[in-house]
């Protein structure tokens, strides 16, 4: 199992790789629970601040579920959804480095992220609709809350796929850069987010997060208690005492 998956520190950067790449980095069930397990392990260590997630090789991200372990009776489905991520409500950032083609639940994985870095080559769509099926994973009930509505309804009632320069377009992902960068592309994405301070940024997050599924009210009373909260953390002190004598601050994470 732990062949599924590929983990690398780099600084408070965790890169997670799904090393499928013969099968298009497809999901089984032994590659679910191992991310699973890289993700849970990930949000738990305090000296995470930010997650990339990418596959193996320059043809895909993930073509979805593994069709040959399904037909075995396999489900690549843990407590924390498809991949034991697309139900997941992680604290920290994710970003996706789609290295590839991002199809069907490869798809509704990379949408699970919070930001995305992809390669220029990179296609991406749920074409489930194609094999007499629907998007099981959550990108029916996301894709239409990143993108204009009516084109979310084209890619999932016609199943073809997009590039990654309309992606970019429709604000589906954050940037596109040659196949060959994409990790590192990634990996600068998430190294300007650990700069900053980890509690400021997780609630920073959950703040916007929640936001989105709820009244303008109901927003801002969350926000005055964040405020609030972050504004009595000992980062705060520290951000000030830190610009008033021109270093870096030393983010403690409370």
């Amino acid at each position: 199992m732990a062949d599924e998956i590929l983990q690398e520190r780099r600084g408070h950067v965790q890169l997670i790789t799904i090393n499928r790449p013969e099968a298009r980095n497809a999901m089984n069930r032994a590659a679910a629970i191992a991310l699973s397990d890289a993700l849970d392990a990930a949000e738990l260590d305090d000296d995470v601040w930010v997650i990339v997630l990418t596959g193996a090789g320059d043809k895909a991200f993930s073509a979805g579920m593994d069709l040959k372990a399904f037909a075995t009776g396999e489900f690549p489905v843990t407590d924390k959804g498809f991949g034991g991520i697309t139900q997941r409500v992680c604290p920290k950032p994710i970003i996706a480095a789609v290295n590839g083609s991002a199809l069907a639940g490869g798809f509704e994985m990379m949408i699970s992220c919070d930001m995305v870095v992809a390669a220029d080559h990179a296609k991406f769509g749920i074409p489930e609709a194609k094999r007499g099926l629907v998007a099981g994973g959550g990108g029916l009930i996301r894709l239409g809350k990143l993108i204009p509505i009516a084109i979310a309804y084209e890619m999932a009632l016609t199943g073809d796929p997009i590039d990654a320069t309309r992606a970019l377009e429709l604000g589906l992902i954050n940037a596109v850069v040659p196949g060959d960068q994409v990790i590192e592309g990634a990996l600068a994405l998430a190294e300007r987010i650990a700069a900053n301070a980890p509690l400021a940024v997780r609630t920073s997050k959950s703040v916007m997060k929640s936001s989105l599924e709820i009244t303008e009210a109901e927003a801002w009373n969350l926000n005055n208690e964040a405020f609030g909260m972050i504004g009595r953390s000992a980062d705060a002190m520290e951000g000030a005492i830190a610009f008033a004598e021109k270093r870096a601050p030393n983010w403690q994470g409370k």
